[in-house]
């Protein structure tokens, strides 16, 4: 009985003495060298534990020209960017799935040869339409799929793995050990509440799990589920290569588990998920977890409308509804939180408001900056464990619920669409800038369209890229008037006059009317044309029809319209979130050349002091479903949303008014009041876009907030 007794106290001995070498020693490297520590992340550096702060970004794996399962980036180009991230003072990256072999070349390539190094929290996804399309995260093939990649992954940061080509997957040889730079595992997506939520009652009965390296207390079936995924990757990582590395999972205010009475949207808080109810097990105890949130200041909607965020008082003694959601969001955790996403898109085009102006959209490059570094600070000062920006490049690729129905989805990464503010989440921007709109006209190299000696207008320039059409109106510099350009960019539709001017006819069918007086600078629509009014009004019936009906050639032109949200009601009518819209077609003066001290990256037009106009409209504007294939919306009210028209050619023409709309001077020349055929404008069709890359203002910004 007392050998028993002094052996089992030998035992507990050397547990404790191993558990103690671990906790405080450098060997502890080759269990792992990051963890989380008196809440807050710490690095293991020459034998020293070093605490961090998290100022990083993430990285997708698109560029321009193709779809992010491509893998197209290229070594060099990963390189490239790392030394940018790095001059930034950033010391993070985050990535969301396996990249190509380049990624993690390059990244090694960098850590040798940088004092500073550029770690990295990596990402496994799981495929989100057959989340949604079983409604059950526990279906046998698509988590099959899902642990199969945790593996690859951990093989190939070990350099220890030959990928096979895979649609949507990057393939390649993975050589390149980076596993001592990858300080954490962040799992998933932004959940779908509707699949947790019937995951939850499909296995109502499923218990609490208990594995080797996690375990809950109190959990429902889907945090059952992330637990299991967690050991998974965990156990993996530690019986294949004796290491470990803090564990996380995707998380949204969608799906957070606080309360928000200002929700009206059943979906925007149908279903939690805790993360405090998933604990550490074993050698893990030692590494810690984490908790991630995605958390952006203008979604969802709630988080505009809660009174307990509006009226939170910050470290700045202002209102501020971010803050005040990140204080109520760590105040109910036991867990430290990392903001795994924020940002704002630097985009001509908006989706979503903030009451103190921190919009998804029509933010410039500048205010981007000033806005993430703003959020950045009340990550830190609301005690998190830092931030990681999106994103790190502009991704063509994406979409926009405002604009998706526009363009065509096939066609997307061929060409930049500033009006799906999606695409310009980016520090780095993909744009040619072929005519930067500064009243320089020395970049116009093609012939003009129109030009003459005498009268008001001097001549008619038309250029593109895979951006904007640019236009180009030289005329007299005279106070008493302003030019109007028009638009027939679909053939047998369009305006052939102006209702209330008799002044004016058209021989061609006008589907815009660029209109640059000095109060109101707007790009105006054929009614009948108008997507936005036969979407809303016409298809869904959320607004009033015109009246009278739009038809063809009524001579009417509207604004240009965007939806930013539709009516949500409670079940008594009561109105809880009214249906709004903006204009988008205003037009804004400013230098638009990055190069200048007043450069406004939302600038649309510029006069010199010479009379001499640039114009650059976004393809979207005018309707361009996919400029490199010279496709526009069709005949809309015939042939419903998906209308689409290949044309050869857009026509273009201006006028020139006196106040009273009296018409002093035209391209083309105008007979009884009739303004002759336009003139054509084509482009070649393209595959491959022509870009260059440039740092945004924003990102000179950041560098000087990373840097203190």
């Amino acid at each position: 009985m007392k050998k028993t007794n002094f052996m089992i106290i030998l035992f507990f001995l050397i547990a404790l003495f191993s558990f103690t070498i671990l906790e405080t020693s450098g060997e502890g490297s080759e269990l792992y060298n990051a963890r989380i520590k008196d809440n807050r992340f710490q690095i293991l550096r020459d034998g020293k534990w070093e605490t961090i702060i998290i100022k990083g970004i993430n990285m997708g794996m698109a560029k321009p020209g193709t779809f992010p399962g491509e893998a197209a980036i290229t070594e060099e180009e990963y390189y490239r960017w790392f030394e940018y991230i790095g001059d930034m003072n950033a010391n993070v990256i985050s990535v969301y799935t396996l990249h190509p072999p380049g990624f993690y070349n390059s990244l090694l390539r960098y850590n040798e040869s940088h004092d500073k190094k550029l770690y990295v929290m990596h990402g496994v996804w799981i495929n989100e339409d057959k989340l949604v399309n079983s409604m059950d995260a526990f279906e046998k093939n698509n988590l099959k799929d899902f642990q199969k990649d945790m593996k690859i992954i951990t093989d190939a940061i070990h350099g220890n793995k030959v990928v096979k080509a895979r649609s949507g997957h990057a393939p390649g040889r993975y050589n390149a050990d980076i596993s001592k730079y990858v300080i954490a595992w962040i799992l998933g997506v932004e959940w779908d509440p509707y699949m947790v939520d019937n995951t939850n009652k499909l296995h109502s009965s499923i218990g609490d799990y208990s594995g080797k390296y996690f375990e809950t207390k109190g959990a429902k079936p889907f945090e059952y589920w992330l637990a299991q995924q967690m050991d998974t990757i965990a156990e993996y990582d530690m019986e294949r290569y004796n290491y470990l590395r803090p564990i996380s999972f995707i998380n949204w205010p969608i799906t957070d588990i606080l309360e928000h009475p200002a929700n009206f949207y059943e979906g925007d808080d149908l279903v939690s998920i805790d993360p405090n109810i998933i604990y550490t097990k074993g050698e893990m105890d030692l590494v810690g977890q984490f908790a991630s949130y995605h958390v952006y200041p203008y979604f969802p909607d709630f988080i505009n409308y809660e009174e307990r965020y509006l009226n939170y008082i910050d470290h700045r003694g202002e209102r501020n509804n971010y803050a005040g959601y990140l204080n109520h969001l760590n105040s109910g955790h036991r867990l430290p939180i990392l903001i795994a996403e924020f940002g704002i898109p630097a985009s001509r085009g908006l989706t979503h408001e903030n009451p103190f102006g921190w919009n998804q959209g029509f933010i410039s490059e500048k205010e981007q900056g000033e806005i993430v570094s703003r959020l950045y600070e009340d990550i830190l000062e609301e005690n998190m464990l830092g931030g990681l920006i999106f994103t790190w490049q502009d991704e063509w690729f994406k979409k926009t619920w405002n604009t998706m129905d526009y363009d065509n989805p096939t066609r997307r990464p061929f060409w930049s669409n500033a009006q799906t503010n999606e695409q310009q989440f980016g520090i780095l921007s993909f744009d040619s800038h072929k005519i930067r709109v500064d009243g320089d006209t020395s970049e116009w190299q093609n012939e003009p369209l129109y030009y003459k000696d005498k009268g008001v207008m001097k001549g008619l320039y038309v250029d593109h890229d895979e951006r904007y059409l640019y236009i180009r109106l030289d005329y007299s510099d005279i106070d008493n008037g302003y030019p109007l350009i028009l638009l027939d960019v679909v053939p047998d539709q369009g305006n052939f006059f102006i209702k209330g001017n008799d002044n004016i006819k058209f021989s061609n069918g006008v589907d815009f009317i660029i209109n640059l007086n000095n109060e109101e600078p707007r790009i105006l629509i054929d009614q009948h044309y108008d997507f936005y009014t036969y979407v809303y009004a016409y298809h869904l019936n959320m607004i009033e029809k015109p009246r009278p009906n739009a038809r063809k050639s009524r001579g009417i032109f509207s604004p240009i319209q965007y939806i930013l949200s539709r009516e949500y009601s409670s079940e008594d009518g009561t109105v809880l979130m009214p249906f709004s819209s903006y204009e988008t077609g205003k037009l804004r003066e400013g230098n638009a050349n990055p190069d200048s001290k007043d450069y406004d990256s939302l600038a649309d037009f510029y006069i010199n002091d010479k009379g001499e106009l640039e114009l650059r409209i976004p393809w979207l504007l005018i309707q361009s479903r996919d400029p490199s294939r010279k496709e526009f919306i069709g005949n809309i009210h015939r042939d419903g949303i998906e209308a689409s028209k290949f044309v050869d050619n857009i026509y273009i023409g201006a006028l020139y008014l006196d106040d009273k709309g009296n018409v002093l001077d035209s391209f083309p020349s105008m007979e009884n009041n009739v303004l002759d055929e336009l003139r054509a404008y084509s482009w070649d069709n393209w595959d491959i876009p022509e870009y260059k890359e440039r740092l945004k203002q924003s990102y000179y910004i950041i560098q000087d907030l990373f840097k203190d």
